[in-house]
């Protein structure tokens, strides 16, 4: 029997949208996030999200509440101390009940998030159900993996339950002034004008894959090599980027190249990231959040794939300003079904990956 919005949310309905991952899979929810306020211009959407990605979230539009919490958040909480993840974790469940949600999509991929929904009173719980975790769900889409589209496209099937289109299939993300006007005044720092071509790096991964993020590593010193060339000729000024853990991988390209980059790795908040990355002429980066970023503000980039499929996780929708680097081997890619085998060809996929075929493709967008 089919469920119905209640009679009085028929067309203000409150939604929430559970996404416990990372930046790149946040931005993904953009175009659901629009074509449920195309469907319901009237309603309230929140937003159940990890801590790390709140100061992202701000930004959205067309979300009113965020819910900065995730279950793996609650259970580091846990581990520091009983007291303050049973506090959390009451008051997570308080704030979320008060709001009355009609309808949640669970992208979660995990029953114990649809269950507290259930339990907490939301009617209609919309999601995915892989390898039977959606068994709390009312409405669901059966699902082995991620393989045949991308992520985006997944996201969107799940508008087949509110009857709803999708709009405009694009990733857009806004710039708050303030930030802008703090990283103007952090580049002017760094003696960084208005005029240069900044070539922006991110030689790491972002932190969402943490221990495994060195799968999706090209070699530190090929992005050495490829800023270098880039430099020289185009008198380009180079800054890296990333998080506070890729400080390693930062401090091996420092020492490698002639054309010393400005180095703002573990240096720039999340808040303030899509600021700085708005500045960039080009950006080249490994498969991660930051690339996500970066095509959501417009700026061109060349990306870099090994165990992961580019058409899954790839710039969406791509187009000739976002170009991917791949290798083409039978093995690849090896990340299906969100599992990641134990790789024993020693990351042949990232090497194959040669520093001439990112600097010309990088050229290609530079020209």
């Amino acid at each position: 029997m089919k469920m119905t919005l209640k009679k009085n949310a028929a067309l203000k309905p409150k939604i929430l949208i559970i996404n416990p991952f990372g930046i790149g899979d946040v931005l993904f929810t953009i175009p659901l996030i629009m074509a449920i306020k195309e469907k319901y211009p009237e309603s309230s959407i929140g937003y159940w999200s990890n801590l790390r990605v709140k100061p992202l979230l701000e930004s959205f539009a067309g979300v009113d509440k965020i819910f900065d919490l995730s279950r793996g958040d609650i259970k580091k909480i846990y581990q520091d101390s009983f007291f303050k993840g049973l506090v959390r974790s009451l008051k997570l469940a308080y704030d979320l009940k008060k709001e009355r949600f009609d309808i949640c999509f669970d992208l979660s991929l995990d029953h114990r998030y649809s269950l507290f929904s259930k339990i907490i009173g939301i009617r209609r719980r919309i999601g995915f159900n892989y390898k039977g975790r959606g068994r709390f769900l009312t409405d669901k889409i059966d699902i082995a993996g991620y393989r045949e589209k991308h992520a985006v496209e997944y996201y969107l099937d799940l508008l087949r339950f509110l009857n709803a289109c999708p709009g405009e299939k694009s990733l857009s993300l806004s710039v708050p002034i303030a930030s802008e006007i703090r990283v103007k005044d952090i580049l002017s720092a760094a003696h960084l004008e208005k005029n240069d071509l900044i070539i922006g790096i991110a030689p790491g991964a972002g932190g969402s894959w943490g221990k495994d993020a060195g799968y999706k590593h090209w070699p530190a010193l090929k992005f050495a090599q490829v800023a270098d060339r880039l430099a020289d000729k185009f008198k380009a000024k180079i800054v890296l980027v990333g998080d506070e853990s890729e400080n390693p991988i930062a401090d091996v390209i420092m020492s490698a190249m002639h054309n010393k980059p400005v180095n703002y790795v573990g240096k720039i908040s999340l808040d303030l990231l899509p600021a700085l990355i708005k500045n960039f002429g080009l950006f080249i980066t490994n498969d991660g959040g930051p690339m996500h970023l970066a095509v959501a503000l417009g700026v061109k980039t060349v990306s870099i794939f090994g165990p992961v499929s580019e058409l899954v996780y790839g710039p969406f929708p791509g187009g000739e300003n976002n170009l991917v680097l791949k290798w083409d081997g039978k093995c690849r890619p090896c990340y299906n079904n969100f599992r990641l085998p134990v790789c024993d060809k020693d990351k042949e996929c990232l090497k194959a990956v040669s520093v001439d075929s990112v600097f010309e493709a990088a050229v290609k967008l530079l020209i």
